[in-house]
């Protein structure tokens, strides 16, 4: 006799489909990606893809929008985690976890980064609401880093104004993105050496600004 087979929670089925659509498209192109293989993959069928995430288009979305999410709450987890030692750079830590979610989730940041920059709408809207996100984070944590900057090895001593701290945020996102490849292309690197130094180019040019601030 045949037993009826378990059906299970959306957000449990959701998920195995958004991770085989992430592989898919780390893999391929996002045109040469078929919605069957994303189905296959998951383990059901292509209705039921569509149904629970839409168009080809939802289901690249999806994709961006979860691991952005995911990216941002390893940085915020990281910069907020109560077992850190007291005096711990805050920013070295939002940056370490950056770069460890970048070599952990290599799928990830291929969607993220790659496979978006390639990409024009229907997704230009969905990237810069996604890296807006981050940009957030890290915005969050260099505010919190200088907020006591004499806990801090290195740090500026001084308070950020909201303007000074986006700033210097995207200074940080952008050398780490830039560094990001770089990393995942020189595996004797690691995260942490990698967010040292990201941390000290960031924390020089803050202190180079109020250092001509200050003439």
């Amino acid at each position: 006799m045949k037993t009826k087979q378990r059906r299970l929670p959306r957000r449990v089925r959701e998920k195995q489909m958004i991770d085989a659509a992430v592989t898919a498209f780390a893999r391929g192109d996002y045109h040469t990606v078929r919605v069957e293989e994303i189905a296959e993959a998951a383990g059901t069928s292509k209705p039921t893809v569509y149904h629970y995430l839409g168009s080809k288009e939802g289901i690249f979305a999806a994709c961006v929008r979860r691991e952005a999410d995911r990216l941002v709450a390893a940085i915020r987890a990281a910069v907020r985690d109560p077992q850190t030692p007291a005096g711990a750079d805050p920013l070295r830590r939002g940056l370490q976890a950056f770069f460890t979610f970048v070599t952990d989730n290599r799928d990830s940041w291929t969607v993220l980064y790659r496979r978006t920059s390639s990409q024009a709408e229907p997704f230009a809207g969905e990237v810069v609401r996604a890296r807006d996100r981050v940009l957030a984070a890290v915005v969050e944590l260099v505010t919190a880093c200088t907020g006591d900057a004499r806990d801090v090895p290195g740090g500026a001593g001084c308070l950020l104004d909201p303007k000074e701290a986006e700033l210097l945020a995207r200074v940080a996102v952008s050398t780490a993105d830039a560094c990001a490849d770089w990393l995942l292309e020189h595996p004797e690197e690691t995260p942490d050496a990698l967010a040292g130094h990201v941390t000290e180019l960031t924390r020089s040019h803050l202190r180079s600004r109020h250092a001509v601030t200050a003439r």
